[in-house]
């Protein structure tokens, strides 16, 4: 994640993380909702087809980083091509997000915030409030490195919550690459748990030298031997960072929506 924490000096926003209360959170208007006990700012782009909400999540920036600067026209586009509704959230401690309970992803002293079971615990959290909120029957998940890792992980924690989940640039046994999170979580130790109708599409660049192919490959090698629906798409010379935005992942996406 080294690449992106370099490349995102021009998105700092003055904005400063902070506490926010729920009611506090309400006044703030339509590109808020609060779930987890987070005020969690949103950028929402409208789709003709009803009940179906794509999502996307970013991975780790520094702490600060107006997330939804960058991710605000990827989810507009995305929005143009599925014609889903899209909404690309700033965790928190990112935009406009708060930090009630936890830090941006980056933060010095949470190390691998997102394979902590609390963490990704609160991102079901805000994946079902806003199914709730623009009344969709089918999710579909689109994460970016960290974004991807948690929402990975997610399938296995609350199995019936999303049901297509496009993965760019991930780790998937955080404990292999990590060897001393022994307390960490990762898709692989709740694989078990994921509801086989649920699509997977792993997007791996061949120029990534934070989440390398190999990582994605042999995810993809495990899942498919266990029966899961998976596909593997190849972005070539696509380094780590924005990887979700390349032609090859946006196509994917778009293939995977009209099945």
């Amino acid at each position: 994640l080294k690449k992106s924490l370099l490349v995102c000096g021009l998105l700092i926003s003055n904005l400063s993380a902070a506490t926010i209360s729920k009611e506090s959170c309400i006044k703030k208007g339509d590109n808020f909702i609060f779930a987890g006990n987070e005020c969690i700012e949103y950028k929402k782009f409208s789709g003709e087809k009803a009940e179906s909400l794509n999502i996307i999540v970013h991975g780790t920036w520094k702490e600060g980083t107006d997330t939804l600067a960058r991710y605000a026209p990827f989810a507009e586009d995305i929005a143009m091509q599925t014609e889903i509704t899209t909404v690309a959230v700033a965790l928190p401690g990112y935009s406009g997000s708060s930090t009630n309970k936890f830090t941006a992803l980056s933060h010095n002293s949470n190390e691998s915030l997102g394979a902590k079971k609390e963490y990704v615990e609160f991102l079901g959290e805000l994946v079902g409030a806003l199914k709730a909120k623009f009344g969709a029957k089918k999710v579909t998940y689109i994460g970016h490195s960290a974004g991807c890792m948690m929402g990975a992980t997610l399938t296995g924690l609350k199995p019936d919550l999303i049901n297509n989940i496009v993965c760019a640039g991930g780790v998937y046994d955080i404990k292999k690459e990590k060897p001393k999170l022994k307390n960490h979580i990762s898709i692989v130790d709740v694989l078990d748990k994921v509801n086989k109708n649920t699509k997977f599409v792993l997007v791996y660049g061949t120029a990534d030298d934070i989440s390398k192919p190999q990582t994605t490959i042999d995810f993809y090698n495990l899942a498919k031997s266990k029966g899961f629906d998976v596909k593997l798409v190849e972005a070539k010379d696509a380094p780590h960072i924005d990887l979700d935005m390349t032609s090859e992942a946006k196509d994917a996406i778009v293939d995977l929506v009209s099945e």
